[in-house]
């Protein structure tokens, strides 16, 4: 009879905690068959991913904590699916040094062979009607204008040049190590976040601040409209990476029009970017279109220009396929690819072409 007591104790208890937590397993995969061809330069034809959205291997869970406070984790892990690798991570925010073979510092790895990281989000958070504190591993203010407000979502051949850039630092897009604040979801439209992150080197070195940064971004969303702000700074020893940028987005029924400015500076170097675009649903599917341009402010006025068309067609909620195609134009000395790192980089002034054609599932 005891036994019996007990192992109905257990169950209610199991049950009580099961009703105030949860943890779910999601994520994507995508397919593209791609083919970049770059005018006086090299070519490739290749099956790779995240054409449509980025593929991941996720898990995530909540746990309510009564008052109106939670607790969550978020573990997100970029994946290869075309060979079964895992995305690299940067552990302090800055770029990897040259390898010195006499002291084997700074011994290249491939991407993948490190095995699977949690590279696009590792945090643990706490919530509550005061807004949340999230810590770890997290996309910074300063990269969220530039992929809401592109209608390709910075994936693919169709991602914005103001991204693509030759002077982009290495929390243009995410940093580790970082202490968040969001702002509450009850404040009439307005939403706000601001994130601090360390790189976390010895005071003894010549670089102790590199990889330490700060970005702030602040926005309105209501009915059709949709505005934000972003600004930041990472300290490196080789210059300083500062950011600055500003999107918009509005929503006419029978399309969203959207655009971002981009201005951007590392160490002497700096550039600026923008982007015009579209998103236009049609039966079961959305056409994409955009337009976008990023030029440094060096001799020459480097410059190169995008435009990029696409159509996606939903299958089902969870699957749809996709088609892009993209032409990059340089002058005034770029060199710019339509997917960087494909298949070099095109000869000085000469065009760039990129196509996808995939297949995305999400779970």
């Amino acid at each position: 009879m005891k036994k019996s007591l007990v192992a109905l104790a257990v169950l209610a208890a199991a049950g009580t905690a099961s009703a105030q937590s949860s943890v779910t397993l999601f994520g994507v995969i995508d397919a593209t068959v791609q083919r970049v061809s770059n005018s006086g330069g090299g070519s490739v034809t290749r099956l790779t991913d995240s054409g449509y959205n980025s593929s991941r291997l996720g898990f995530r869970g909540t746990e309510d904590l009564g008052g109106g406070m939670s607790a969550s984790f978020w573990l997100e892990a970029g994946v290869n699916n075309d060979d079964g690798q895992g995305d690299a991570t940067s552990a302090n925010n800055q770029a990897i040094g040259a390898f010195v073979p006499a002291t084997g510092a700074n011994a290249p790895v491939r991407s993948g062979t490190q095995g699977l990281t949690f590279n696009r989000r590792s945090t643990v958070s706490l919530a509550g009607g005061w807004g949340e504190l999230r810590l770890g591993r997290d996309y910074t203010p300063q990269f969220w204008n530039l992929t809401t407000f592109d209608p390709f979502g910075t994936n693919g051949t169709g991602t914005t040049q103001t991204l693509n850039s030759s002077i982009t630092g290495p929390t243009a897009v995410r940093a580790s190590n970082s202490i968040g604040y969001f702002l509450p979801g009850n404040l009439g439209g307005f939403y706000g976040q601001v994130q601090h992150y360390r790189g976390e080197n010895a005071s003894t070195v010549a670089n102790e601040d590199d990889g330490n940064g700060t970005g702030l971004r602040v926005g309105y969303a209501a009915g059709p409209i949709n505005v934000a702000l972003s600004v930041a700074r990472t300290e490196l020893l080789t210059g300083d990476a500062k950011f600055a940028n500003i999107g918009a987005q509005w929503d006419f029924g029978v399309a969203k029009l959207m655009g971002h400015y981009n201005r951007e500076e590392v160490g002497a170097t700096e550039g600026d970017g923008w982007l015009l675009g579209a998103l236009v649903p049609v039966g079961a599917g959305e056409i994409r279109v955009s337009y976008s341009q990023y030029e440094l402010d060096t001799a020459g006025e480097p410059r190169s220009r995008k435009i990029a068309l696409g159509y996606v067609h939903n299958l089902s909620k969870r699957t749809a396929v996709y088609t892009t195609v993209a032409r990059v134009r340089n002058d005034g000395g770029a060199a710019a690819s339509a997917v960087p790192g494909a298949a070099g980089n095109p000869s000085v002034n000469s065009n760039s072409t990129g196509f996808d054609l995939g297949v995305r599932h999400s779970f």
